[in-house]
């Protein structure tokens, strides 16, 4: 069934569900969703399954027609999305009708925004997967004219349940991103160690969904920065020979050669997704039993937010 009509494709849209965990042994990445916690959402508010394909939306200008009844919703950075230039309600189910125009004008606060609509969209998929992934060639981003087609969403109601709207993300940069250091810890200086974990970086751009080059000051070597290729971790903070660091994101390689100072903990990822190139951050070290009791909170967090919506809350 059709969903939308392609108005203007924004600056970087693309259909993206939890991706194609599975393949990196085949060097291709997982891909997927980059703020996990506000696409799930998205898709819970609308009576989907967490991880139905939507639309991941970067800054603005992106503009849909709808060609039927829909049922939506927004969440992530609030991009100051508008239905027929009023203000779009974030973060809860909304009915919109045939013919009415959904845009996203500014930037107010984060990086990217989710879109979903009841039923998901469907579309071609790739290794069980409609999530998009450019450099794959597997998929392209939204383009003027193209037409978004959703799954029948037949016998599908709205969940009566309300968001807890003390739980929306604040997308704050200013709180540091928690790492673990290594595992080419002892390949930097103590010198190096203290400069990443005091300074401020800002997010380069030169970034996209592979990585974010960070530009500040430079992280001393012991012994240099190649190494034999090893895997990559997602949120994995490599650092070449000019001694800038690299953090290692969705539609990263699966291997590489530059030591690796530290790993972004799983639970600060959703978080990354949202700082957009020229904003700054900064890095504070955490152990392997922080980071694992920061995931049991987000996904203790999230089961709480499902009942919520559910109506069992």
């Amino acid at each position: 069934m059709r969903a939308f009509e392609v108005l203007n494709p924004g600056a970087f849209t693309t259909i993206q569900d939890l991706g194609r965990p599975g393949y990196m042994k085949y060097g291709i990445p997982a891909s997927g969703i980059a703020d996990r916690f506000s696409g799930q959402v998205a898709n819970l508010l609308v009576g989907n399954p967490p991880g139905a394909a939507l639309l991941e939306v970067t800054l603005f200008r992106l503009e849909l027609l709808a060609l039927n009844d829909l049922v939506i919703a927004v969440t992530g950075g609030n991009l100051s999305p508008t239905v027929n230039r009023d203000p779009l309600p974030m973060w809860q189910a909304l009915p919109i009708q045939k013919g009415d125009r959904v845009a996203f004008r500014a930037r107010k606060k984060g990086f990217r925004a989710y879109l979903t609509v009841q039923g998901g969209f469907s579309g071609q998929e790739f290794l069980g997967s409609r999530s998009v992934f450019v450099r794959g060639i597997m998929g392209t981003p939204l383009q003027a004219g193209n037409i978004l087609e959703f799954e029948d969403p037949e016998g599908k109601s709205i969940p009566q349940g309300n968001f807890p709207q003390e739980m929306i993300p604040s997308f704050s940069i200013l709180n540091p991103l928690r790492v673990i250091l290594g595992p080419q810890e002892e390949r930097f200086s103590p010198k190096g160690i203290e400069t990443f974990l005091t300074s401020e970086y800002r997010v380069s751009s030169q970034s996209d969904r592979m990585g974010y080059r960070l530009e500040g000051l430079a992280i001393e070597h012991l012994q240099g920065a190649d190494i034999i290729s090893e895997p990559i971790s997602r949120g994995a903070i490599q650092v070449p020979g000019d001694g800038l660091p690299i953090i290692l994101l969705w539609d990263a390689q699966v291997s590489g050669g530059y030591v690796k100072i530290a790993n972004v903990i799983t639970a600060d990822l959703d978080r990354l997704a949202q700082i957009m190139p020229g904003e700054s951050l900064r890095f504070q070290s955490a152990t392997l039993e922080e980071a694992h009791l920061a995931w049991r909170m987000e996904a203790l967090r999230f089961e709480r937010i499902k009942s919520a919506i559910a109506g069992h809350g």
